[in-house]
């Protein structure tokens, strides 16, 4: 007899639900679980996220007291503090392949790669390797929708720094697919929301549907359909999934009227960003990007419902590697939407060890580390065979500098959240000695299963970790 209800309800972990226009992916359901006594989370893969926080950090409010198990956290890293047993906080790393170069082009666009960046004032720009999210992606990111996601909140920067004489290019891009093929960051969360959830024809645009009609109401019929053949347990968990769905597009249509519509770019910047967009099309490289800007989006709600878009990427095995720009480096965005800041991040940065620079460089940072802390807390929540999402993940957090206003590149800010399926030993303070970024990398890589063994210079992972 259950093995006749088995056979009855038993259903794809890629099945999902369809509508006129659209497709959703389900999540892990226990209609999905394997047969033969095999245990529901031996499936569940591993996902990673790299989350990019530009200009350093306060040096002296950062690092946490202690070591291993009986760490403490530091001020800025404090919101995690609900979080301690399932992030671990590495300090003493360094990226050398960053080193060589001025102000924090060499550092953002190294910082995923660990090589050096060629220096131009052009569009000819070269990272000279390949990022780990797309080392990533062309190995597993054939088995979901979407090899990978590159999301931030702000557009593209481009023209010539004269300070450092190198192009702006450097400082909006972490993720490269190609040595000379870096991949935009999609900053509008409804283009996001939309490239999960809507179908899109050859050229990238919406296919056959309603474009304005929501998610929920196109597959609707579908999911009733679902309702029925599945358990209590499951037709819960199919429910707070829709809500949440639902929820982020609610959000979103709260938001959209404030999406502007561009920038004003100078002659040269528009030749650079042409230039620049035709190799990533050539290279068939992320999705396309109209460099539009955000114009007067909540800092905060934007920043979180990219989080939410990832979380759902993640949840519903759409994506398995994505990336995320908190900001671009050298960028003017002010942050006086946070009480006791007043001006913009990256002039705070430069704070000349002036108590009030350093204060609201330290709210700042703070602000960062909280935005990560929410998106460690949803996935945590949300319930993945006998662990959590955020247990099969690893979620990385940090900067390609340590102090903005000395451009100091040893002991470099990370944080690595989740558990990657019980292969990282969390809820500790790990101290290095000068070790490689790269090595963190190597170990992280071979967490997701790929098979690449080298990253930069180091063929070894971190040890401890």
């Amino acid at each position: 007899m259950a093995n006749i209800q088995s056979n009855r309800w038993q259903i794809s972990r890629r099945q999902t639900l369809k509508g006129l226009g659209a497709t959703m992916a389900l999540p892990f359901l226990e209609a999905m679980r394997p047969l033969h006594g095999q245990s529901a989370s031996s499936g569940d893969p591993v996902r990673m996220a790299c989350l990019f926080m530009p200009n350093g950090v306060r040096p002296d409010k950062w690092t946490p007291t202690g070591s291993g198990k009986t760490y403490k956290l530091s001020p800025i890293l404090s919101p995690l503090e609900a979080l301690k047993e399932e992030i671990m906080v590495i300090s003493g790393l360094t990226n050398k392949a960053s080193h060589g170069g001025d102000g924090h082009y060499f550092k953002t666009a190294s910082w995923l790669t660990c090589t050096t960046i060629e220096k131009t004032v052009g569009s000819n720009v070269s990272s000279n390797g390949i990022s780990i999210d797309q080392v990533a992606a062309q190995e597993i990111g054939n088995s979901t929708r979407l090899p990978s996601m590159e999301l931030g909140t702000e557009p593209i920067t481009s023209g010539i720094d004269r300070n450092v004489n190198l192009t702006r290019l450097y400082g909006s891009h972490i993720s490269w697919k190609k040595p000379d093929v870096p991949l935009p960051c999609e900053i509008n969360p409804r283009i996001a929301f939309d490239r999960l959830f809507r179908n899109r024809n050859k050229k990238g645009g919406a296919a056959a549907g309603n474009p304005d009609k929501s998610i929920l109401d196109i597959v609707l019929d579908d999911a009733n359909s679902l309702k029925r053949s599945l358990g209590d347990e499951d037709t819960h968990k199919l429910d707070q999934y829709l809500e949440s769905v639902r929820e982020v597009e609610r959000r979103i249509e709260n938001e959209a009227s404030q999406l502007g519509a561009g920038q004003n770019l100078t002659p040269e910047a528009l030749k650079q960003l042409a230039a620049l967009s035709e190799r990533i099309n050539k290279a068939g490289g992320g999705s396309k990007n109209d460099f539009g800007s955000l114009q007067r989006l909540n800092p905060t709600e934007h920043v979180r419902l990219m989080m939410d878009i990832m979380v759902l990427a993640f949840w519903t095995d759409s994506t398995r590697v994505s990336t995320f720009m908190f900001g671009n480096a050298v960028s003017g965005k002010n942050f006086s939407f946070l009480d006791g800041v007043s001006g913009s991040h990256h002039s705070i940065s430069h704070h000349k060890n002036d108590k009030k620079q350093l204060d609201q460089y330290q709210i700042i940072n703070t602000w960062h580390t909280e935005q990560y802390a929410y998106m460690l807390q949803r996935m945590k929540e949300i319930p993945e065979g006998s662990a959590t999402l955020l247990d099969n993940s690893m979620v990385l957090f940090g900067s390609g500098i340590r102090d903005g206003n000395a451009h100091a590149t040893k002991d470099i800010p990370i944080v690595l959240g989740g558990g990657a399926k019980g292969q990282l030993k969390t809820g500790r303070h790990l101290e290095t000695s000068g070790a490689d970024l790269s090595s963190l990398y190597v170990g992280m890589l071979k967490r997701l299963g790929v098979s690449k063994q080298k990253v930069g210079e180091a063929s070894r992972e971190l040890r401890g970790i």
